[in-house]
């Protein structure tokens, strides 16, 4: 197409995308409240990769401890997992694409006074950290925002350490058959994409002018072979894996019938 963007300005568009989404306090960045932040100081933290179930704390190490470890917490922002696990007594770096997501928390550390490190940029470039900086990644539901998965995954395994882990959070591409709805009519459970879905590719020039507009997050729905084989690929081996269903509603219908969300523990080498 004539108006075809570079993936580097598809990102750009999708951070404006979610500072509105931010703005407009979408789910994933509504802060936490003070007293979680407490009971993470105490030892009582949970944090969510995908779906409302907490990451067992054996995903992070077999000891399930936290404390003085490096954690790079990967597109997600929002003032709540980072937050949370730097109250836990991890030394953690937050990494997000987007300005007012990150503001969250930031905002959430300094009225707790957390040594949280926050950092915006994507997270398909990891090139300000040097090799075997971190000892865990956590990334929740975001590689979809990106065209390039593997580059996301090698970037990952540069960054950790030996024997890090990586934790993940991403939609089932299934879903992406399907057109998305609010929940309200039974609509939503007809195949109308082909997969790999690229939303883009989907639109007519005027809609693509008028998703641009609105500044509409774009999503790529990448493949299991990506998502899963693509980590194995760079080096990790996968430990854990997990389902869950989707807690917003713009969840396609499929979501009443099956979990939509998949979760990876993996480590590498």
């Amino acid at each position: 197409m004539a108006d075809r963007k570079t993936d580097a300005e598809l990102i750009e568009h999708n951070r404006f995308a979610w500072n509105r989404l931010s703005d407009e306090g979408i789910l994933w960045g509504i802060p936490v409240a003070d007293d979680a932040v407490e009971r993470a100081r105490n030892g009582a933290w949970e944090v969510q990769l995908a779906g409302r179930s907490p990451v067992p704390h054996h995903w992070f190490g077999k000891d399930g401890q936290i404390r003085d470890r490096d954690i790079l917490c990967l597109a997600a922002g929002g003032g709540q997992q980072a937050p949370l696990l730097s109250a836990a007594g991890a030394r953690v770096t937050a990494m997000e694409l987007s300005d007012a997501m990150l503001a969250k928390d930031r905002e959430v550390a300094r009225r707790h006074d957390l040594p949280l490190r926050c950092e915006q940029g994507s997270m398909t470039d990891l090139s300000r950290f040097a090799n075997d900086s971190f000892d865990v990644i956590f990334l929740p539901v975001a590689i979809c925002y990106v065209p390039d998965a593997h580059q996301v995954w090698q970037q990952c395994a540069r960054v950790l350490r030996p024997g890090g882990r990586l934790l993940a959070g991403m939609i089932n591409p299934l879903v992406n058959l399907f057109a998305e709805n609010d929940g309200t009519t039974d609509a939503g459970l007809e195949v109308v994409h082909a997969l790999p879905f690229v939303e883009l590719e989907t639109l007519s020039s005027a809609e693509r002018e008028a998703a641009f507009k609105r500044r509409i997050a774009f999503v790529w729905s990448h493949t299991l072979t990506d998502l899963v084989g693509g980590q194995l690929s760079a080096g990790f081996r996968l430990l854990e894996f997990s389902e869950a269903r989707r807690t917003d509603d713009r969840a396609p219908n499929i979501n009443k019938f099956t979990n939509t969300y998949i979760m990876t523990a993996a480590r590498l080498g």
